[in-house]
């Protein structure tokens, strides 16, 4: 039996609340963070499970979507309404997304595949270059 991708997020948010942030399976030992957003066309809430890597104070999340052609979701959501909050261990802040461009986007993005190789490999399965996200707090 397959689940479908709401039911899969569903699983993994209610894993991560229960275990103080963290969840098993494909994210065992992965640092996650949930990510409430608003959907830019539908203005129905979301929470979505994301790897991220920690820089300072802010969270850097990719919108790799394992290599797809094209953007997640979320993504979308967040480049028309940035001021979202997060979850992040039990703890919940609110934070400003912005688009990492250029030479930060870059060192980030590559900072990342060396946190988590299989990062790398969605770049070399897509022809887009991965948006990057950084979440800084309020």
């Amino acid at each position: 039996m397959s689940t479908t991708p709401a039911d899969f997020n569903t699983q993994v948010i209610e894993e991560f609340r229960a275990n103080g942030g963290k969840a098993g399976g494909m994210f065992e030992g992965m640092p996650l963070v949930l990510v409430h957003n608003v959907g830019a066309k539908s203005g129905k809430e979301y929470v979505t499970p994301l790897v991220y890597l920690a820089d300072g104070d802010d969270v850097v999340i990719f919108a790799s979507k394992g290599g797809a052609p094209e953007n997640p979701g979320w993504y979308h959501n967040l480049k028309a309404e940035p001021n979202v909050s997060i979850e992040v261990g039990d703890q919940k802040h609110d934070v400003l997304a912005t688009e990492a461009t250029g030479d930060e986007r870059d060192r980030l993005y590559s900072a990342q595949e060396v946190a988590q190789p299989q990062f790398a490999e969605y770049a070399t399965k897509t022809d887009r270059k991965i948006p990057v996200i950084v979440l800084s707090p309020k």
